[in-house]
Order: C-alpha cells, then sequence, then structure tokens
C-alpha cells in the first residue's frame, strides 16, 4: 500500500457514499485529509492520520479561494457542478494542487458491451436532439471531462464510477433508498419497469470504490487518464430486485415503462426517463482491467454484490427512514386503483 508520508489531501463533498469510506481510507495510508461537507461533524482523529472535517459550502468561491492557499498535494472532488460552475474553478484547482480527481460518472457512456474507457460516450454519439438539448447529469459530467482534457495542464485524473451502494445509499433501477426501505419496512411492494428486468446491471460497494481511488491519489501513471472505476460483477435488475427481497423482503410488481415513470411526477419525470433509457435499460457489463492493473488490486477482492448489500442494509435501523417519499405515496395510489 502506498505510504501517504503525511501528505495533505483536501476532500470536496467528502461525506457521501464513497467519501464515508475513502476518508478512512486515505488516513489509514498516512495522509492527511481535510474534508469539506455541509454536515456538521466534528473534527475526528484517526490513529492511523489526521481527518479533519470542515463545515462549509464547497461551492463558495472565497472559501475555495482560502483552501487553495494551502496548497494541497491532491484534491478529490465529488461535487456536483454545473458547467459554467465548473468552468469557473476547475482552473484554481488544477493550478493550487499537485493532483485533482474529478468525479464523473458511468453514465458518460453510450450503449456498449463491455464498458472500457475508450467506449462512446453519449454525448459524443447520441442523436437524440431533445436529449442533447438538456442539463442531463451523463451531459454535463461529459463537458466538464472535455474541460480537464482541454486545459493544458497535465495533472487530471478523471474518474467514473457505476451505480455505487453504501451507508445510507441503495438503488434499485432509478428508485433511491427512501423510497426502497419504506416500502420494504411497511410490507409494501414497489413498482419497477418490466422492461429493465432481464437488463444487465453493475453495482459495486463504496468499500471497494474507495479502495481504487485510494490508489489513483498522487499516482503519476493516472494523470490524464480517466477510469471506470467499478466491480466486474453484473446481474440483471431482476436478480437484484430478487436480492433486496431475500435480505429485507422487499417484494415488486412488474409494470410498463410509462407507468413507471409517471411515479416521478412532471418536475422529475425527464431526468428519470432520460436515467432509465440512457442507462439503466442499456446493459452495463464493465471491463475494469484498466483500475484493477493501475491499482494492483483484483476482482477477486471486491465484496459480491448480494453480501454487500446485506451487510449494508441489515445494520439500519428498522425506523432509519420513517418519512415515505412522493414516489412511493404514488405507488400506492396506483396499487389502490389498480390491485
Amino acid at each position: 500500500m502506498q505510504n501517504g508520508n503525511g501528505k495533505r489531501i483536501l476532500v470536496l463533498g467528502g461525506t457521501g457514499a464513497m467519501g464515508v469510506y475513502l476518508v478512512p481510507e486515505l488516513a489509514a495510508m498516512g495522509y492527511k485529509v481535510d474534508v469539506v461537507s455541509l454536515d456538521a461533524i466534528h473534527v475526528i482523529e484517526s490513529k492511523d492520520g489526521d481527518i479533519t472535517y470542515i463545515q462549509a459550502n464547497a461551492k463558495d468561491d472565497s472559501s475555495l479561494s482560502e483552501w487553495m492557499r494551502n496548497k494541497y498535494d491532491a484534491i478529490v472532488d465529488f461535487m456536483i457542478y454545473s458547467t459554467e460552475e465548473f468552468s469557473n474553478r476547475y482552473k484554481m484547482m488544477l493550478a493550487n494542487t499537485g493532483h485533482y480527481l474529478y468525479l464523473s460518472s458511468y453514465r458518460v457512456y453510450a450503449h456498449s458491451i463491455p464498458l472500457k474507457e475508450d467506449s462512446a460516450r453519449l454525448l459524443d454519439v447520441s442523436e437524440d436532439r431533445a436529449f442533447l438539448a438538456t442539463e442531463d447529469y451523463s451531459l454535463y459530467k461529459a463537458q466538464q471531462e472535455d474541460i480537464l482534457r482541454d486545459s493544458g495542464l497535465p495533472n487530471w485524473t478523471i474518474v467514473r464510477p457505476a451505480v455505487t451502494y453504501s451507508k445510507f445509499r441503495y438503488q434499485l433501477v432509478t428508485l433511491e433508498v427512501d423510497t426502497l426501505l419504506y416500502r420494504a419496512h411497511n410490507n409494501l411492494p414497489v413498482l419497477l419497469p418490466k422492461e429493465a428486468l432481464s437488463v444487465q446491471a453493475t453495482m459495486s460497494w463504496a468499500g471497494d470504490v474507495a479502495r481504487m481511488l485510494s490508489r489513483l491519489v498522487l499516482n503519476p501513471a493516472t494523470f490524464k487518464e480517466a477510469y471506470t472505476v467499478s466491480s466486474s460483477e453484473h446481474h440483471t435488475w431482476g436478480e437484484v430486485a430478487q436480492f433486496y427481497k431475500e435480505i429485507i423482503g422487499l417484494e415488486y410488481i412488474a409494470v410498463n415503462t410509462q407507468t413507471y415513470l409517471d411515479l416521478f411526477g412532471p418536475a422529475q419525470v425527464a431526468g428519470a426517463r432520460y436515467q432509465l433509457c440512457y442507462d439503466r435499460l442499456f446493459d452495463r457489463i464493465i471491463d475494469n482491467s484498466k483500475i484493477l492493473q493501475v491499482s494492483g488490486l483484483k476482482q477477486t477482492d471486491f465484496m459480491p454484490l448480494k453480501a454487500g448489500l446485506a451487510n449494508e442494509l441489515l445494520k439500519l435501523q428498522k425506523n432509519a427512514v420513517c418519512n415515505e417519499s412522493r414516489i412511493s405515496q404514488r405507488m400506492s395510489e396506483f396499487l389502490k386503483i389498480h390491485g
């Protein structure tokens, strides 16, 4: 394992699904880690390294300028930016650190089997003009990748995680943890799009993603490169749904795609449609040989999906999610009418 030798790393948005595992991993490697988050978390000292939590808005330009004076050895950036926001700050971060890791997403990829780092991106090959005119997640992540590639600077790495499950973050097709846990705890089924159930999906445990990410930090071989950070294990969404049933008793009912999308309501339906049609309905089978080679890890080092989901889900209290989401309410309304 790499020795951090007390080098300093800034992690922006570091209390999310991947950050909660990455930060202690970096500390254990000997780095001093400053974590910026809106969450109110006190300073935690690690026996293997220093972790300092800073409660602040990581998008605040004046705060960013102040942090940049520290000349961190590396910056890991989990923040989500509009392309305009990113355009206004990427130069400052590249100029004030030895290594900048930008968290993109595997959702930038168009449909390809297997997915590799040189697979075509939706931004480059899609012919859906309505989609290309949006600010969809998959598009602005690709646009921001291009900004880094065109920067003329070498000290960046693009990271593309696949679907990642973690503490309080679990997904099933496009459903999120609040809906899944509420309905499981109340013996209510979820509705899933029938079309997705036979589609291959890849989900990685955040602890494994953190180990992969940690081995990219300050590694010169990763500069000006992109990495799909993921397990290569894959299952159909129907099989994933069965895992949830076996672990927490969650049942599902298959419905047509439009019925499923109607659950998201007018404000969210466009984003849900593009996430479904341009990701979850693509077979996502990943060739992760590039990240394995540079990290020195093996696929056999990673947590199997069913065991990982059980490990995380069974840690939660029964009342961990007590409020019913609007999507869950719409599911109940649909079932009341249609049985």
